[in-house]
């Protein structure tokens, strides 16, 4: 464990638990949240400009209701996923949740009492001042009514989510952040699994192998429980969603995420029609590291003779700096998240969750990020996405909340433009080893969120069809995994030393509400190609635009948003220019290659 590594200072929203403004702000959301209940006991009346004037001062209630509830639960959280083991954090966890329960009983009813009145609250949201700039967020409550249940079973199925779907979701997080394995006989040093992911970046690659062991023993001897919530929260969605009167999961998604089923059909297509680009890829980088094929454990190995480390000074400076060159703004917002503590950048602590992530609190309008930053210059690139869901959070802060509730889809967008903006930088000031291992490191990442998402969105496909009929056994679900690796990564891999326990790695499998949290990253990652194409081709004028684009992603479909920036997403081509760009990096890899080894 790094202890050089700063941890996130939360004090700004929130001192404590026991801090005077957090139980203010609690008693606070039961008032809100109560008059919203009692505002919805009437009808909205017939007459327009009446009905206008209860419509605006329902959405109101719902803004401030739950501004307030996402500060707690974001505060609750990050303190959790810092330390699992904080067990006053979970126990605020589960009193939220039942706290926030009349909240989300409160939507079914509005969303049912706007539909009531469906022909009228559409016509006065596209007509009346007062709701115009709610106009989204309406039309989109009044699609979400036709799938939800009575507010009598919504009720009852929030309420049991604390018991059943969400606490096994919980498990797979204490399990996941807690199990750790004995690495060391002589000096009896023990490794947590995400320590032990972690050295999946290491040059020498024994280590790299004894690790991979390490790990898959290490998810072995938790399978039981890590199936039996995987099972639980799967299980849960479909009895649920079901009853919602979805046709499926994948319908559900796309809902969500604001996409038409067409088009993540393109885009799908586009990402299969690309494996084997990638499996040159991965050929070419185990010829770089004088091995027959590629194991599991060797995607993440670096290459070439340029193995730097960057140290966590380094990173403070070099990230803003990138930042600056597309926008000022955007550098200096990232100096202020580092200057003032936002970031937890210390990796392998006992009871911290492993991977990444960036949340929001609406109140103070600030962001805190979680990473474990291990020197990589794939700890830069997290660090830069991570810091891009910040900025994106920045741009759009202003705004209300009807207007800021922008889908995975387009959250992705943002992260990895900021990472191309790092990538790019580095690149265009590299020398030729220099270039090949930070092109490497990019097609490592494009590799991730190209082939590995596929995979993980083959094998979410495969897990509701089997779930929908019976519980899974860990075997089989090691079996499926298996199954969709050797679909997508091809003869790109070794066969027989692939990850069978990535279904128990990968928290994203494990939430009730948000199927399938894998393709938004590929869509992410290709939309990005595309704004940074267009941002080298307009210059500087692009910074104003690029923000008018966040601004927007709250208030549009995943499609429109993309056409006020030129692009049409139904398009296959618009998804192939894309990976044309990463084709062009492939290329590069491959010639670089060739000359080192000649």
């Amino acid at each position: 464990m790094n202890t050089s590594l700063p941890q996130w200072d939360l004090r700004s929203i929130y001192e404590s638990f026991d801090a005077p403004e957090y139980r203010r702000d609690q008693e606070l959301l039961v008032e809100k949240m109560t008059a919203f209940l009692s505002s919805l006991d009437s009808t909205i009346p017939d007459d327009h400009t009446a009905a206008a004037e209860h419509i605006v001062s329902l959405i109101k209630f719902y803004e401030e209701a739950g501004d307030i509830a996402e500060n707690l639960s974001s505060y609750a959280a990050a303190v959790y996923t810092a330390n699992t083991r904080d067990t006053r954090a979970l126990n605020e966890i589960n009193k939220l949740d039942e706290l926030t329960m009349p909240f989300g009983k409160a939507l079914v009813i509005f969303r049912g009492r706007l539909a009531e009145k469906n022909d009228l609250v559409l016509a006065l949201a596209e007509s009346n001042e007062k709701l115009k700039p709610y106009s989204f967020f309406i039309r989109e409550a009044l699609k979400q009514s036709a799938y939800q249940m009575s507010p009598e079973m919504e009720d009852l199925a929030n309420d049991l989510a604390r018991s059943g779907g969400d606490s096994w979701s919980r498990l797979q997080e204490i399990i996941s952040s807690t199990t750790s394995i004995l690495w060391d006989p002589v000096t009896g040093e023990r490794k947590t699994v995400f320590s032990l992911r972690d050295m999946a970046h290491h040059h020498d690659r024994s280590i790299r192998e004894k690790a991979y062991w390490a790990e898959l023993d290490a998810w072995k001897s938790v399978e039981i429980p890590l199936s039996a919530s995987l099972n639980g929260v799967k299980g849960t969605a479909i009895t649920v969603d079901t009853r919602r009167g979805w046709k499926s999961a994948l319908e559900k998604s796309a809902f969500q995420f604001r996409m038409n089923i067409s088009t993540l059909d393109t885009l799908i297509s586009a990402l299969e029609n690309s494996l084997p680009m990638f499996r040159r890829y991965l050929k070419t980088k185990a010829k770089i590291l004088g091995i027959k094929t590629c194991a599991f454990y060797d995607l993440f190995a670096p290459v070439g003779t340029y193995l730097k480390q960057w140290s966590w000074k380094e990173a403070v400076r070099f990230i803003p700096e990138q930042f600056d060159l597309f926008d000022p703004a955007m550098g200096n917002f990232a100096r202020h998240a580092f200057r003032l503590s936002w970031i937890d950048a210390e990796g392998g602590r006992d009871g911290k969750v492993g991977g990444a992530y960036c949340t929001e609190f609406p109140l103070t309008g600030e962001s805190r990020i979680l990473c474990n930053f291990e020197g990589s210059f794939d700890s830069i690139i997290t660090l830069a996405h991570e810091l891009g869901h910040a900025w994106h959070h920045e741009v759009v802060k202003n705004q209300s909340r009807t207007q800021t509730g922008y889908p995975m889809t387009l959250a992705e967008t943002a992260s990895i433009f900021a990472e191309t903006l790092v990538l790019d930088a580095a690149l265009k000031k590299s020398g030729p080893e220099e270039r090949l291992s930070l092109i490497e490191e990019d097609l490592k990442g494009c590799c991730q969120v190209i082939v590995d998402i596929l995979s993980r969105f083959y094998f979410e496909k495969n897990l509701f069809e089997k779930r929908s009929g019976a519980r899974i056994p860990p075997a089989e679900l090691c079996d499926m995994m298996i199954d969709v690796q050797k679909q997508t990564y091809g003869d790109g891999l070794d066969e027989d030393k692939l990850h069978p326990y990535m279904w128990a790695v990968k928290s994203h499998y494990y939430s009730t509400s948000m199927p399938f949290y894998n393709y938004p990253y590929a869509f992410g990652q290709l939309f990005a190609l595309g704004l940074y194409s267009k941002a080298k081709k307009d210059g500087s004028a692009f910074a104003e635009t690029y923000k008018s684009i966040l601004r927007l992603t709250g208030t549009a479909s995943a499609e429109d948003v993309a056409l006020s920036a030129g692009f049409d997403i139904g398009d296959r081509a618009f998804w192939e220019s894309g990976l044309a760009v990463i084709e062009t990096r492939v290329n590069d890899f491959e010639k670089l290659a060739g000359e080192m080894l000649a």
